[in-house]
């Protein structure tokens, strides 16, 4: 019985790989007869598993899609990987899955066995979360764009601009591309007559026309590159020159994916970032913990003793409290 149940276990996460297996090759893989391994596959349809047959000389067997989802057999590292990604989704930029990524991780973890747990609470433990969170976005409406742009159908949304107008597009998709803390759809509008890039999060109500197209060329090397290059030329650039009291090697482990860093001397650097607000380097600056001295633009400066006195006004409380000659 325990040959059987391994021999079945076996069967089940071959046919996973989705690939198709002719009879001959799964009875030398498992080495069983053809009437055994039809046996071995009726078994497995019976628990829910949809396993399609092909009869004749070149027949076999593929796993196909059903109607829910049966039990899966996964590899260590596929284990991990979707553990970590789980974590992740937990903490989500996408809306709505939160609690079912919760859910779904603690159903993993219950199951695995010490070696892997130990392996996931590594990773989570020394992996560094990204400073900010993009605005999250709607799950139901991503699975809808990612549907069309797999099906190649047309769809139409509501998208609301940067200065808050909304309008009605019908768009043809053609990628979703995450970039930085944002989604972007990239799609030819048909009512503009021209390729566009859309944030996910300004978009809303998609639904899918049922209209099948044939993709257009892009005009760019692939969609991140077209993402890329639109909002380089939507942007109001603010060009930002920090000197920052640190050694360039400990700054660019922080800040060296958002901006440039470039050594001075053994003890500080020059941080260089091109911004459409000023927001993003205080708070990256702030992530850096070392001192630093504002050179461009004269606004960032402004806004940093701004925000210094905000945070000043904050901590007096606490300053007071621990101070034995202030009067309560």
């Amino acid at each position: 019985m325990a040959d059987s149940r391994s021999r079945m276990l076996r069967l089940l996460s071959l046919l996973q790989t989705h690939r198709y297996w002719s009879g001959a090759e799964l009875s030398e893989r498992l080495e069983v007869s053809p009437r055994t391994l039809r046996r071995d596959v009726d078994r497995l349809r019976e628990l829910g598993y949809p396993v399609s047959a092909s009869r004749g000389v070149a027949g076999g067997y593929q796993l196909q899609a059903g109607a829910v989802l049966p039990p899966l057999l996964l590899e260590d590292d596929e284990a991990v990987a979707i553990a970590v990604s789980l974590s992740s989704a937990a903490g989500g930029v996408v809306s709505g899955v939160e609690e079912s990524s919760v859910q779904a991780l603690s159903k993993i973890v219950q199951v695995m066995p010490p070696k892997l747990r130990r392996r996931v609470k590594a990773l989570q433990e020394y992996t560094v979360p990204a400073l900010l969170r993009g605005p999250s976005v709607d799950v139901a409406a991503l699975a809808t764009l990612a549907q069309a742009c797999r099906d190649d159908e047309r769809l139409e949304f509501r998208y609301a601009a940067r200065d808050g107008e909304s309008t009605q597009r019908l768009v043809e998709p053609h990628r979703l591309v995450t970039l930085g803390r944002r989604w972007y759809l990239v799609g030819y509008d048909l009512r503009r007559h021209d390729w566009r890039t859309f944030r996910i999060d300004r978009l809303s109500e998609p639904v899918l026309t049922g209209v099948r197209f044939r993709q257009r060329e892009l005009p760019a090397a692939d969609a991140a590159t077209f993402v890329r290059q639109g909002i380089q030329s939507a942007r109001t650039h603010i060009a930002v020159d920090v000197l920052v009291k640190a050694p360039a090697d400990s700054v660019a482990e922080v800040a060296g994916r958002w901006a440039a860093v470039t050594p001075v001397d053994g003890e500080s650097c020059r941080l260089e970032m091109d911004v459409d607000t000023l927001d993003w380097p205080i708070l990256l600056l702030g992530a850096i913990e070392a001192d630093f001295e504002v050179r461009e633009p004269p606004e960032l400066a402004d806004r940093v003793h701004q925000v210094a006195r905000r945070f000043a006004r904050a901590a007096l409380p606490a300053a007071h409290d621990d101070d034995p000659d202030h009067d309560v």
